[in-house]
């Protein structure tokens, strides 16, 4: 594993750590938190963003305008069996989800929810460095297309200093996160 591809992957994986994010809610409307849920539309599972319109006209209430009128029913039930939380209001045309305010209860929960995540990222990134490293061990070590010990040394310094940036970014999002879970 280059550099170079260690670097993109734990780019992926802050990218994948910031979606978890997104699927949290802190007590503001946001199309976001339904990215996760699946739409049993004609026996397959169907993402429900691709199944209907999803927009918040204000800061608590999403509303969700299916593009075929049959599969109402069909993610208004999906929505009501998934984690979301949230009880959909169905009007025979479109579903509203109204996002209740946050008790501090749940706003500790949800902080520890984005820690979960936090940590799933942070340990999928030292994997990342784990399995760089055993690379440019092997390298070291071997006879044609080996690297020096110099090159290694200094590979590993440079993997180093990419796992420290991305884990701080990490850290960074999470901090964001929390203040957003937080604020009342």
């Amino acid at each position: 594993m280059k550099l170079a591809e260690a670097e993109s992957t734990m780019q992926k994986t802050v990218d994948s750590t910031q979606r978890s994010f997104n699927t949290i809610r802190t007590g503001r409307a946001n199309a976001s938190l339904l990215d996760k849920i699946m739409v049993e539309y004609y026996g397959t599972p169907t993402p429900l963003k691709s199944l209907a319109n999803i927009s918040t006209p204000d800061s608590t209430t999403i509303l969700i305008q299916p593009y075929d009128k049959s599969g109402l029913n069909l993610i208004e039930k999906a929505i009501s069996m998934s984690d979301v939380g949230l009880t959909p209001s169905n009007d025979g045309a479109l579903i509203r989800l109204n996002i209740p305010p946050l008790t501090s209860d749940r706003r500790k929960e949800l902080v520890k929810l984005a820690a979960k995540y936090a940590e799933e990222g942070r340990v999928s990134i030292r994997n990342i460095r784990r399995d760089a490293l055993d690379t440019i061990r092997k390298l070291e070590k071997s006879s044609q297309d080996g690297i020096s010990e110099d090159e290694a040394r200094d590979q590993q310094d440079k993997l180093e200093k990419l796992t420290k940036k991305f884990i701080a970014r990490i850290d960074e999002l999470l901090a964001d996160k929390e203040k957003d879970i937080t604020t009342v």
